[in-house]
């Protein structure tokens, strides 16, 4: 019953609307801080980009979004999914629905393929494609998908962290979520720009997969001393155990 009252429409267009009214009052409450000078003349010149984001820390994407800007989110085809595709579309954001996954026939089965294809188009067509780097269950491990995109559109990768002084962190969940809280200070940094050869070979999108991790891990480091505070995401001693995993997979 829990199960079907949650995925009915009304509930989750009004939990839709509620996220994203709330993300608008952090946004209006927060004063904005940022690693550089002229951050939105920076990213001007890298666009369109592929914006990667770590899971759990994808809630605040929304807060750093100027009206005139086209962003794209891909959010999964799941259910629970849902309110997330709702409050973005409300923010103004286009979508992509479809996962990445551990597996190749979970990335069929979660839609990865026509994502793929969706968000090429997205790129095409000079707008930005905003997307965690890493796949559900295997927090801050960049998967392949992201590079796989960057090689097919010859886009560069944007890593981005965004994070409040006053926020709730959920250090039990697996991605370690945290979501900015009104009235205080939301900082905002970037890593530097990635770049996938459209020839690259296995060794080089390896290389670039874990530029991706080390500089996402940066922009989180200098995004929350902008703040005043510590990463929670880091020092994390399940990584090497979280990529060995992913290794063996087949």
């Amino acid at each position: 019953m829990f199960k079907a009252l949650w995925r009915s429409k009304a509930v989750q267009e009004t939990l839709g609307g509620a996220l994203s009214g709330y993300l608008r009052l952090v946004r209006a409450t927060n004063r904005l801080v940022y690693d550089r000078a002229d951050p939105y003349g920076a990213f001007a010149t890298w666009e369109p980009v592929i914006l990667a984001m770590w899971h759990g820390q994808h809630f605040m994407i929304p807060v750093m979004k100027r009206p005139e800007q086209k962003f794209n989110v891909l959010i999964s085809r799941h259910g629970d999914g849902e309110v997330n595709a709702i409050a973005v579309r409300n923010l103004g954001f286009g979508l992509v629905r479809g996962s990445g996954a551990q597996r190749a026939d979970q990335v069929r089965k979660r839609g990865g393929a026509r994502a793929l294809l969706d968000m090429l188009d997205v790129l095409r067509r000079g707008e930005t494609m905003a997307l965690t780097a890493d796949v559900p269950k295997i927090s801050r491990v960049c998967g392949r998908g992201i590079i796989l995109l960057a090689k097919k559109s010859g886009r560069p990768i944007i890593p981005i962290a965004v994070t409040c002084s006053r926020r709730k962190d959920f250090a039990k969940a697996w991605d370690r979520s945290s979501i900015g809280l009104p009235f205080g200070t939301t900082a905002m940094a970037f890593g530097a720009p990635i770049h996938v050869a459209a020839d690259a070979d296995e060794a080089a999108m390896e290389t670039a997969r874990r530029q991706v991790e080390s500089e996402l891990d940066r922009a989180h480091a200098v995004a929350y001393g902008l703040v005043g505070g510590v990463d929670p995401g880091a020092g994390r001693d399940s990584v090497a155990a979280a990529r060995a995993a992913m290794a063996a997979q087949p």
